[in-house]
């Protein structure tokens, strides 16, 4: 049977209606995943085409993901972080919708403080246990859509769940149906996708619940969730490890569209962002983040990373303010305590710093030799040196002019009499056994001792 695609407006096979494959035995892909070795990916040279759709989004986690692996927020706490994530998102809500827990009674406090902000972006929802009294105590707060957990692999129905597939498939479609009963939007998380038998299981059970989406007359929101972190970006890559493979089928095999379509992924092999991207290019809306990337095990896409993700691609941030990064990550380290490593990219105290001093002499004659971008303007962070055994005369000039925020005729340079004995007091500590980098408070106090008032503060 032929009919025109409403996605590429060809004419394409629609015989492929894969139909639920109930096996006796979970399949759990022992070819791919040995557990005793290194997960393999295997290839199948099928190439499915990129269609990043006209608009592409940003939702968070960092409320309910990214808490679960750390001290639970303050009340405070969790409606100052929805502020900033506002701020950064901008007037657009390119940080469309950020998800809540409501279990406690602190965890609703926070959600009714945050509604009486009355922001637009971003779109408050919740994270619930799948049952009638949560549905309802979602609908009676305001909320319009909740996330409820569907795990799909053999793994969890199998082995965590003891059901067979169409035994948890009937389980779920009950509590979805509980949703659009109490007039719910669920977001239907698929855990552990890269796992899953995609048209054995997840395209025949996604196709049941778009059925159940058009009857009830409300949409629902489809959620792959990487659990473990095994998606792959590569083009050509075989399912279930393939990024690509898994957003085509479920826009193609399902018919989800793409802004219904949403990518949650993990970083246990360093390829949450690659696979965010992925995400996008193929199809889907939505990639669900986290700030600083905080969540379970090694964590979950960094919502930073995403918003230069989306403005390198866009070619536009989109009114989204970055320099709220910077304030975010000032308000994680001093207001809740968290230690960001300090290589962490846009928010760690190393990102834009140097320490050689080659690479400080370039920072002197122009930033851009040794800058990713302006890190001042998009930002509100010049990029830095500290002064340790390898910074030279150049590290040295660099850190007061930025200390100070001397630039012009006002800026001291390599030469500058201060700075050659800034640097025999450098040495001198190296050479009498120290190892650490030298703090600025030091600095301050030996330039204060060697030049008086000279660069004292207005």
């Amino acid at each position: 049977m032929l009919e025109i695609s409403n996605k590429t407006n060809l004419l394409e096979q629609r015989s492929y209606q894969y139909s639920l494959q109930d096996v006796a035995e979970p399949n759990l892909y022992r070819e791919i995943y040995t557990y005793d070795e290194v997960p393999k990916i295997p290839f199948n040279h099928r190439r499915v085409p990129t269609g990043m759709p006209e608009e592409i989004w940003i939702t968070d986690t960092s409320l309910r993901d990214g808490q679960q692996s750390v001290e639970p927020y303050t009340v405070k706490q969790i409606v100052d972080i929805y502020k900033l994530l506002s701020k950064l998102g901008g007037p657009y809500g390119i940080i469309r919708q950020t998800e809540f827990f409501i279990y406690s009674k602190k965890d609703r406090e926070a959600v009714e403080k945050c509604q009486e902000l009355g922001l637009r972006f971003p779109e408050i929802t919740t994270w619930i246990r799948a049952n009638k009294e949560d549905f309802k105590m979602v609908h009676d707060m305001g909320i319009k859509e909740t996330g409820i957990l569907v795990s799909c692999s053999d793994y969890h129905i199998f082995k965590k769940m003891k059901m067979t597939r169409s035994e948890v498939m009937n389980h779920y479609l009950g509590v979805i149906a509980d949703a659009f009963e109490a007039g719910v939007v669920p977001r239907c998380h698929l855990e552990d996708i890269t796992r899953a038998d995609f048209y054995g299981f997840v395209v025949p059970f996604v196709n049941e619940i778009m059925k159940m989406s058009k009857d009830a007359g409300i949409p629902v929101k489809i959620r792959a969730c990487d659990t473990m972190g095994y998606g792959i970006p590569y083009s050509e890559v075989a399912l279930p490890r393939s990024v690509p493979g898994i957003i085509y089928g479920l826009q193609h095999y399902s018919d989800v569209k793409s802004e219904y379509l949403e990518w949650h992924g993990h970083n246990d092999f360093y390829k949450a962002v690659a696979n965010a991207s992925a995400a996008w290019l193929f199809g889907a809306c939505a990639v669900n983040c986290s700030l600083l990337g905080i969540g379970e095990r090694t964590g979950n896409i960094p919502l930073e990373a995403m918003v230069f993700e989306y403005a390198a691609f866009r070619g536009s941030l989109d009114g989204m303010d970055t320099t709220a990064i910077t304030e975010i990550a000032d308000y994680f380290k001093n207001e809740i305590g968290y230690d960001i490593p300090p290589m962490t990219p846009y928010a760690g105290k190393n990102f834009n710093m140097t320490r050689a001093g080659i690479h400080a002499d370039g920072l002197l004659k122009d930033e851009e030799i040794y800058n990713i971008f302006n890190t001042e303007k998009l930002l509100n962070r010049p990029a830095s040196v500290m002064i340790s055994k390898t910074s030279g005369l150049a590290g040295i000039a660099y850190w007061i002019n930025g200390n100070y925020g001397l630039t012009g005729e006002a800026a001291v340079d390599k030469r500058d009499p201060l700075v050659a004995r800034l640097k025999e007091w450098v040495d001198k500590e190296y050479e009498e056994g120290r190892v650490s980098s030298i703090s600025a408070g030091e600095i301050e106090d030996k330039i204060k001792e060697l030049a008086g008032d000279r660069f004292a503060r207005k």
